[in-house]
């Protein structure tokens, strides 16, 4: 898949969610700056904040999702031009398990499930350490979670996210939502239309590791992280809600 459509289909299947934005916003303007993004992908959040004048530094193990990120945020720069200190987004090519920065964050954000993309509790606490260390005094990490499927409440099936570009139309469905011991496996079917009307199509499968809240603080307070509340973001028509734990990283 070359560069292109990777970034492709994380705009179909990401960018549209917004529910999660303004509680971003909120604690973006009550930490201050700089902002850490772990796994910002193409930008859905870092240039949301940064157009409200926050200055963001996402991080991504993927060099094609940001060079699109980097390619959005260009016009971002306070005069449309200058050095990469003077941007309001900033790029960091590294895993969310193995990074450090410069100077360290207010808010460290972990959107969308970031941290249930890792395995298990090792690799988590690898990151945990990581961003402890890349937060000041009093800083905050924000994770969203989402602690388990809720029961079939018989809505209809979503319906998939679709997006036309240069003429070829991408389009992504939700097949099934397997729930299996401290998992859930998110399984979609992709689909791509060309210009001349031939489809062609694949799976994809992403793997989600349950924990609970609890477990969460938990294993944060091993690195220096104190529970500092918890927000709810609700569903929507296309996606579940989630539970965002907040852990302030002590003085």
């Amino acid at each position: 898949m070359n560069a292109t459509t990777s970034a492709i289909w994380h705009d179909v299947e990401c960018g549209s969610y917004a529910a999660d934005l303004p509680l971003w916003e909120e604690l973006a303007e009550r930490q201050g700056g700089p902002v850490l993004e772990l796994g910002c992908g193409t930008g859905r959040v870092a240039l949301h904040l940064a157009r409200r004048g926050h200055r963001v530094h996402g991080l991504d193990r993927d060099p094609d999702l940001l060079d699109a990120l980097a390619d959005r945020a260009a016009d971002l720069r306070p005069s449309g031009v200058g050095t990469e200190s003077d941007a309001f987004v900033a790029v960091l090519l590294a895993d969310a398990r193995d990074f450090e920065l410069s100077s360290p964050a207010s808010l460290v954000l972990a959107p969308t499930h970031l941290l249930q993309l890792l395995p298990d509790a090792e690799e988590r606490a690898k990151s945990l350490r990581c961003i402890a260390a890349s937060l000041r005094p009093g800083g905050i990490l924000a994770a969203a979670i989402i602690e388990g499927m809720p029961e079939p409440d018989g809505a209809p099936p979503p319906i998939p996210d679709v997006r036309e570009v240069d003429g070829w139309v991408y389009s992504s469905l939700a097949v099934e939502a397997a729930v299996g011991p401290g998992e859930i496996v998110v399984r979609r079917l992709r689909q791509t239309v060309s210009p001349e009307g031939s489809l062609s199509e694949e799976p994809n499968e992403v793997r989600i590791a349950t924990f609970s809240a609890e477990t969460l603080e938990t294993e944060a307070a091993l690195h220096g992280l104190i529970p500092a509340g918890r927000h709810v973001i609700p569903p929507t028509s296309m996606h579940e809600g989630s539970l965002v734990v907040l852990l302030e990283k002590e003085a």
